[in-house]
């Protein structure tokens, strides 16, 4: 039996470039496949192999003293979902633009942040509080095309480094004063950006522990969440059951699917959300029409 595991640990390491080394020999003995990323700020990773495995990697991870108290996050999957074991060093644990000035770390994990909350609470704080809780996206715009929060707040970004000129734009001043829950896939970039957040006016924040993983855990698709979840291996997407909705709309027909494809023009690569039946047209597999026409000028000067 194969699973895939997921996990962050935002806390001070003082040689990233020797956990590296620690972490890659670990999981070659164990055959696991995936990636790590390795920097002063802490440990993020996604790693898939068979089940006896990944519990051997957990049990010897953990006896790293700051590593001891991770949250760890198993999903359906497997090691071939990933081309190889990835691990490397980076100024920055999660890719935001010059976000290590943003934020700092301790042994307890970012200082500043929202304040943690289980997905039970969910419940408990919109059961009270009703149109005052607010659901706002963490992650980049397309992910919310195929699943989110219902009535999410989905900011306009398409990398990380978009967040902070959305912040600090005026379009989110109605919601500043209201419970705001960020989300997004691991709980790891929720992390800074609630962080981001407080720092921007914004007064009483929120991150779910664990993020939609752990939610999914609990509630699956009988709860808030709908739609699938965007995941960055080849699976490309998952689902918490088999009562998922399909909310993601086809670029070309407006069919319903949750199936992205890399735009066919290799120096676009943008994610293109197209169905299975507008799949075949070779024509359809473009992001939009002008990448389709560089693509054909292209290939007729060769």
């Amino acid at each position: 039996m194969q699973k895939i595991l997921l996990y962050y640990k935002f806390t001070p390491l003082s040689d990233p470039d020797a956990i590296k080394l620690w972490q890659k020999s670990l999981c070659d003995s164990l055959n696991l496949r995936g990636r790590i990323l390795v920097s002063k700020q802490g440990l993020n990773g996604t790693v898939g192999g068979d089940l006896d495995d990944l519990k051997a990697y957990v049990k010897a991870t953990k006896q790293y003293a700051a590593f001891k108290d991770i949250m760890w996050k198993w999903s359906d999957g497997a090691r071939d979902d990933f081309p190889r074991m990835s691990v490397k060093t980076r100024r920055e644990l999660v890719g935001f633009q010059n976000s290590e000035d943003e934020f700092d770390v301790n042994m307890d994990g970012v200082i500043g942040g929202g304040t943690h909350i289980k997905p039970k609470q969910i419940h408990e704080l919109i059961e009270q509080y009703g149109d005052d809780v607010v659901f706002f996206d963490g992650r980049n715009a397309h992910e919310a095309q195929v699943g989110k929060f219902k009535n999410a707040v989905v900011p306009n970004t398409n990398t990380s480094r978009d967040f902070i000129a959305e912040l600090e734009s005026d379009k989110y001043d109605d919601i500043k004063d209201k419970k705001v829950i960020t989300y997004c896939t691991g709980g790891i970039r929720c992390e800074v950006i609630s962080s981001m957040m407080k720092k921007r006016g914004f007064t009483d924040v929120y991150q779910i522990d664990g993020g939609i993983v752990k939610y999914g855990e609990t509630y699956g698709d009988d709860g808030l969440w709908e739609g699938a979840l965007r995941v960055f291996d080849q699976r490309m997407t998952m689902n918490f059951s088999d009562r998922a909705v399909t909310i993601g709309e086809c670029t070309h027909c407006g069919g319903k699917t949750s199936n992205f494809e890399n735009c066919a023009h290799m120096e676009c690569n943008d994610l293109v959300l197209i169905c299975e039946d507008c799949k075949q047209n070779s024509d359809l597999l473009f992001h939009t029409r002008e990448c389709q026409s560089k693509h054909e000028a292209k290939t007729a000067s060769l």
